[in-house]
């Protein structure tokens, strides 16, 4: 039986530079669409529409916010060219990613015979991915104009469901899913992708809106305190997205916790852990000691505290939690393979004991999240009396 666990096994492979470049570039072009629109919906931009926010500011804050979705646009357009010539390269035995970046190539690729047994091409899949890719760059890109800084709602509105599907057309099939734990796969897969680009692509944003400080007014404490408090909403949805999604994932591809630091698959999935773990250790930092602050400073009119509060110290956790979240990205490129395959693991099986657990799992994780928000709220109400 060792003998044969042995002859299973298969070493872990780096993959080439191009590979890792390209994937990574791929993810920061999602997380600066998807993270950035999706935060803007949510959090800037109804913060923006109360009545207390001072003209000025909303205005400092909307030239800022254009010109980082305009950026966001052109990272988007060079990473998603750069991670379709990675496919070609991918898919020609033998090819140099330098022949892949010719146009030619990459047609030949796009327009590829469907496979035996497939419903549809996976050539036509990626030129439908790519071809949304193209609409959701350009209504970013139109945001460098006078014309379309006037209509960021709109512009911004119409690039986000188009960076949704970016990634949830790629991640169409060609061929039916085999069972229930093949879908489990694609929707825990685009779940972990969209909660996590959502979640580091929005802290890029709001970190870098907060440079505006010295062009806003002193009363811009009350409208970051609100931007703060949406989108710690979105975070915690987001947390619970990635942490879901991560256990299934792991369990797929890793059988047993001693495979995370007896495999090189395992290493590397246990650094991306524990990134993830310090992002969400210093957004409840923000959600249990800042953000009661910021509620108590807000309630009794406390202005100057309130500004230092948004725009000082909260920004400096942001800004840590960015550098975490950039580094996840940089591991994921070499999460190649899996630690059972090293390690000659069987393959999974999901059996109702596996789906108990998951769930127990599941709901433990929902019960500490909500805790954790009403923890908040209940530091806040706490504060608040002590002053009266």
């Amino acid at each position: 039986m060792i003998h044969a666990d042995l002859a299973a096994a298969t070493a872990y492979t780096t993959p080439p530079l191009w590979r890792i470049l390209t994937k990574t570039g791929y993810f920061v072009g999602l997380s600066g669409a998807i993270g950035a629109t999706v935060t803007y919906a949510a959090s800037v931009r109804p913060a923006l529409r109360t009545p207390q926010t001072e003209a000025d500011d909303a205005v400092a804050l909307r030239r800022r916010t254009s010109l980082y979705l305009a950026w966001a646009g052109v990272v988007l357009l060079v990473t998603g060219y750069l991670q379709l010539a990675g496919r070609v390269a991918r898919a020609g035995k033998g090819m140099a990613f330098g022949d892949a970046l010719v146009p030619g190539r990459i047609a030949d690729f796009l327009t590829a015979p469907a496979a035996k047994g497939a419903w549809v091409a996976q050539g036509t899949i990626h030129m439908a991915q790519n071809l949304v890719l193209v609409l959701a760059a350009a209504a970013l890109i139109a945001l460098f104009t006078a014309a379309g800084r006037r209509h960021l709602d709109a512009a911004a509105l119409t690039a986000l469901p188009l960076s949704l599907a970016i990634t949830l057309v790629g991640a169409v099939p060609a061929t039916a899913p085999k069972d229930a734990e093949k879908v489990l796969d694609l929707v825990c897969g685009q779940a972990h992708i969209v909660s996590g680009t959502v979640w580091t692509g929005g802290l890029a944003l709001l970190a870098a809106l907060t440079t505006t400080r010295r062009r806003l007014s002193g009363n811009a404490g009350l409208l970051w305190a609100d931007i703060w408090r949406r989108f710690g909403l979105v975070a915690l949805v987001c947390v619970a997205g990635v942490l879901i999604s991560g256990l299934w994932m792991s369990w797929r591809h890793v059988g047993s916790p001693e495979q995370l630091w007896t495999t090189t698959y395992g290493l590397l999935l246990l650094v991306k852990i524990l990134l993830v773990l310090a992002m969400v250790a210093a957004g409840a930092v923000n959600q249990l000691w800042l953000m009661p602050r910021i509620v108590r400073a807000r309630e009794t009119d406390a202005t100057a505290s309130l500004l230092h509060l948004t725009l000082h110290h909260f920004p400096k956790v942001v800004w840590a939690e960015v550098v975490l979240g950039a580094a996840v990205l940089g591991v994921v490129p070499f999460l190649a393979g899996s630690a059972r395959s090293e390690a000659g693991s069987p393959a999974p099986v999901a059996t109702g004991a596996v789906f108990a657990v998951g769930a127990l799992l599941v709901l433990t994780l929902a019960a500490s999240l909500f805790v954790t928000a009403k923890a908040s709220d209940a530091l806040a109400r706490r504060g608040l009396a002590a002053a009266s």
